[in-house]
């Protein structure tokens, strides 16, 4: 059993103010593997103190240093990538091909991409070329406290803690608490890297205390939250008080228009592995595949047959494989939701309620498929995260559209066809954040975001940077005085 109850402050691993420890459940087989502490409002104080006091000397290092910080800790995860990828995958319940190839690899590829983001940003620049004399100045906004969640732990922590770095911020970290191991080993990566005391620092703990705590505290500057609308609602509101620039990236119910001119079978393939990747837990699966009515019997029958194929097992094991769901909690909600769509009349035609045959014990499920779902079902309103697809059947491309943007969520959308003019002008329609066309993959250093309820801000690249920095003007400016 680990014990890892101290938290990262101000350079040091400390002990909580008042212990109150927590078993880290793995979900393969519901037993504890770790214990953590949660910490209190008096943790988060020290934290909060010991990055307000780093500030002031970070804010001021210059582009190369940062730069030179970033490579060694990009260098140090590198090197540990092994041990990131056990900890995820114990942690949430990530094959660990997945654990290592996608999870664990999503954090290595986002602190090299910012590292080439901070190379080429222009932290001061002339407004134009008629205004020389009114110079702009990007500068970092100051303490930055932030929130990820337990569904892709490090993807999210590097894609809040690097640019909040890079762009001469101090941190507080607090991840989930199903999944915080992963955050404990990039610690370890952070000392390693030799980061001066206090421009990071972790504390464990939960959303109603700690999350609760760094919101509302008068001395962090901006809150940065990656989790569900509901939760990024109350750090909002709670954020309020001080006036903080609060970036949310938030849920998703995501459509994949599929035309009737598409490469079906690749098209409706493609739609539902991603759409169990992760056993479904990724804000921005495509879990309602619309369908152009004339080939929407035959994508149904050949969703059925992919769902057949996808393996489920366990996560330690090597191969293709979709894991369980990380939490008890969240498999009940998703045998729950399940239940809701056999019971509103949709059309059950792959998986159903209760566990995988072979399998009387963690969190798996059956991977799910309904069809004859309108967007007036529950499964079709509400972010089910787990391996559950909903097929909705459209007439032409104003229906599609128009049950695609019938959604509270704006995070992502995909379109299949094989009319390029059509799949651009439906992207342009789309109330999303991104869209994928026909298949594309995105690369490192693209915007991550969504419209909506979705959230606020972009994660990735200029636009993840920005929102770690102000913009002051200033007028007046001689160009000759350097």
């Amino acid at each position: 059993m680990l014990r890892k109850t101290d938290f990262f402050i101000d350079g040091k691993w400390v002990a909580p103010t008042e212990p109150r420890e927590l078993e880290v459940i793995n979900p393969a087989d519901e037993q504890a593997f770790a214990v953590i502490s949660l910490g209190s409002a008096a943790d988060v104080d020290k934290a909060v103190a010991a990055a307000r006091r780093a500030f002031e000397s970070w804010s001021m290092t210059s582009r190369e240093e940062r730069i030179a910080a970033l490579d060694r800790l990009a260098a140090v995860y590198e090197a540990r990538i092994q041990d990131m990828a056990k900890a995820i995958s114990d942690e949430m319940g990530a094959p660990i091909r997945l654990a290592l190839n996608a999870q664990a690899a999503s954090g290595a590829g986002h602190i090299r991409a910012f590292i080439e983001t901070l190379r080429g940003y222009r932290f001061e620049e002339p407004l134009d070329e008629r205004n020389s004399q009114e110079r702009i100045v990007h500068e970092p906004i100051g303490v930055c406290g932030l929130i990820t969640p337990w569904n892709w732990p490090m993807n999210q922590v590097t894609l809040k803690v690097v640019p909040a770095i890079a762009a001469g911020c101090t941190v507080v970290l607090k991840p989930s608490e199903i999944a915080p191991i992963s955050s404990i080993v990039f610690a370890e990566m952070m000392e390693e890297a030799g980061f001066p005391a206090g421009v990071f620092n972790m504390v464990n703990g939960d959303g109603p205390t700690v999350g609760e705590a760094m919101s509302r505290h008068p001395d962090i500057d901006m809150m940065s939250f990656t989790g569900s609308t509901r939760a990024g609602i109350a750090v909002a509101s709670a954020s309020a008080e001080t006036i903080k620039r609060v970036a949310l990236e938030l849920g998703g119910k995501s459509p994949n228009i599929v035309f009737a001119d598409a490469d079906l079978e690749k098209a409706v393939a493609r739609g539902v592995k991603h759409c169990f990747n992760n056993t479904g837990q990724s804000c921005n699966a495509p879990t309602r595949m619309l369908v152009e009515r004339p080939v929407y019997e035959r994508a149904v029958g050949i969703a059925a047959d992919v769902a057949a194929t996808v393996k489920v097992g366990n996560p330690a094991e090597e191969g293709d494989h979709i894991g369980p769901l990380s939490s008890e909690m969240q498999f009940t909600k998703v045998q729950a939701m399940i239940e809701k769509g056999v019971k509103e009349g949709a059309r059950l035609v792959a998986g159903g309620l209760g566990r995988p045959e072979g399998f009387n014990r963690g969190y798996f499920v059956r991977p799910t498929i309904f069809a004859d779902v309108n967007n007036d079902m529950t499964i079709a309103r509400e972010e089910i995260f787990g391996p559950v697809l909903a097929m909705i059947p459209f007439d032409n491309e104003e229906d599609a559209v128009s049950i695609a943007n019938d959604t509270p969520y704006g995070l992502s959308a995909y379109v299949q066809t094989g009319d390029k003019a059509k799949a651009q002008r439906v992207a342009r329609r789309l109330r999303a954040g991104m869209v994928q066309l026909n298949g594309a993959s995105r690369p490192y250093g693209s915007p991550f975001g969504g419209y909506k309820q979705s959230g606020l801000g972009r994660e990735g690249g200029k636009w993840g940077l920005e929102d770690f920095l102000e913009v002051k003007a200033v007028s007046g400016w001689d160009e000759a005085a350097g």
